[in-house]
């Protein structure tokens, strides 16, 4: 072990920082953020010290470094380019018993500082003792995606509770199971909701009750279209603490890879056609994992509350009296379009953009269609494969141009994804081509695609020249296909 990890209180105490640069700048917001007593020496500032300085935040000594500001310094950090001045603040710093760090100089520092996760008063620390500065950033890097932001709340709130508990539990072993069952229970999801009133009354319930069974919830998670890279943060997390997981079809295997290992996936989805599970049923085994204790994460494709019937499921569980939460995903329509290069919105081609879905009814009566037919807009249609002919037809009958652009995605940020170009008029074939899932676009933003394709396989119109390339983006054009 080249260093000791040890977590010093900086809180009043004089701290020395010799240099004015960027650097410096990013050394001082760590300091002052730790409440140091902080003295800068140096000819400049850079210009977020400056600011600082206006505030009063540190004391300036403007000019050169000199060995009496050592005097009553109980750390020093040299941050300049200067290696004779970086040597002798070392060698005059060590002489004195003053901790001391040279910034990116590993063997002239008495102490370092580490990559740090900040979840106050929770606070992580990753040092490869100075060797490798990038790979203990690519370690905090994941540690940040697996650590909640509500950690700082359940320590503050637990440090308040330690006392009582402690009065409470005789044994060690109780206390421990105690705290073990508040920090993986409804505690823990009342604090991450923000509720914090209500998790210190769980705290209280869970003290004086005798039923020793864990409280279940539901927590809906939006998975996203398909890319791994896509799902949030916090649906990273919830997924990794499940102890069942209810899934869609639409839901990608690379991201079922990321559940918890142990946890148990069952398969509720529903296809075109073939309703493998019904919503019925669905609802009811929600009802009686969570009864079980269980945490239960329903994870569907997208955002659950686009076309998702998230709100139904919630409905179900808070007349059951089953606590939730939701965690919002990217809906297809955003990220199959994006990574599409068609942009749902542009000042030239579309001011608005209406989502929609394709299960309509063959009279045409549940959609707008005059509304929808109008120019200038962009239509995202989800589940429309089986009804593009029907969409196709009524958008036309209602004003909308035939050689409106359109595009349908198939496998949407997905490897396999396909962009089939075309116009309106075409869209029935164009949807019969495509993988699924699928999501038709309809408006001129379609085009856009041709220009600004960036995922997978380079677009062919992208290899064209000049003059192939200007034919491309006029609206009336026969249909192509593209893998993107």
């Amino acid at each position: 072990m080249d260093y000791l990890p040890l977590f010093l209180e900086l809180k009043t105490r004089s701290v020395l920082l010799v240099g004015g640069g960027e650097v410096a700048s990013r050394k001082a917001s760590l300091l002052l953020s730790a409440g140091a007593a902080l003295t800068i020496v140096a000819p400049e500032l850079h210009i977020e010290l400056q600011q600082r300085h206006q505030k009063g935040e540190f004391e300036w000594l403007q000019g050169a470094f000199k060995t009496e500001y050592f005097e009553g310094v109980f750390l020093v950090i040299a941050a300049t380019d200067d290696h004779i001045l970086n040597q002798h603040i070392f060698s005059e710093a060590n002489n004195r018993a003053i901790l001391v760090n040279v910034v990116d100089n590993q063997p002239l520092c008495s102490a370092i500082f580490p990559s740090i996760i900040d979840r106050s008063p929770i606070i992580v620390a990753i040092s490869s003792a100075g060797k490798s500065p990038v790979l203990t950033r690519l370690l905090r890097e994941k540690l940040e995606s697996l650590l909640p932001f509500h950690l700082g709340s359940m320590a503050e709130i637990a440090g308040r509770w330690r006392e009582r508990v402690k009065q409470s539990f005789a044994s060690i072993r109780q206390r421990r199971h105690f705290w073990e069952k508040a920090f993986h229970g409804r505690f823990s999801t009342l604090i991450a909701n923000g509720q914090l009133q209500q998790a210190e009354k769980q705290l209280e319930q869970q003290l004086t009750q005798t039923d020793s069974r864990p409280q279940g919830e539901l927590v809906l998670v939006g998975a996203g279209p398909g890319d791994p890279g896509l799902l949030t943060l916090k649906g990273l997390q919830v997924i990794q603490q499940a102890d069942v997981v209810l899934y869609d079809h639409l839901v990608s295997a690379e991201i079922l890879e990321l559940v918890r290992r142990d946890a148990d996936k069952i398969c509720v989805g529903k296809r075109a056609g073939n309703h493998s599970v019904a919503q019925e049923e669905t609802n009811e085994l929600i009802i009686k994992l969570a009864n079980q204790g269980k945490k239960v994460v329903r994870l569907k494709g997208g955002d659950p509350f686009i076309f998702g019937r998230g709100g139904e499921e919630l409905q179900i569980a808070a007349a059951a009296g089953i606590p939730f939460q939701v965690v919002p995903g990217i809906t297809a329509a955003v990220g199959a379009s994006a990574y599409a290069g068609i942009p749902l919105t542009h000042r030239e081609h579309a001011q608005s953009v209406t989502f929609i879905t394709g299960h309509c009814r063959e009279n045409g009566n549940d959609l707008d269609w005059p509304a929808l037919a109008r120019g200038n807009q962009t239509l995202a249609i989800y589940m429309g494969v089986m009804k593009a002919a029907l969409i196709s037809q009524n958008l036309i009958l209602h004003g909308r141009d035939a050689n409106t652009p359109v595009a349908v995605i198939g496998c949407g940020t997905r490897p396999e994804q396909q962009v089939l170009s075309g116009t309106l008029s075409e869209l029935e074939r164009l949807a019969q081509e495509a993988p699924s899932p699928a999501l038709l676009v309809v408006g001129e933003v379609a085009q856009l695609h041709h220009q600004i394709a960036w995922f997978g396989q380079q677009s062919a119109d992208q290899e064209q020249s000049a003059d192939q390339k200007q034919a491309a983006a006029q609206i009336s054009r026969p249909a192509v296909i593209d893998l993107v």
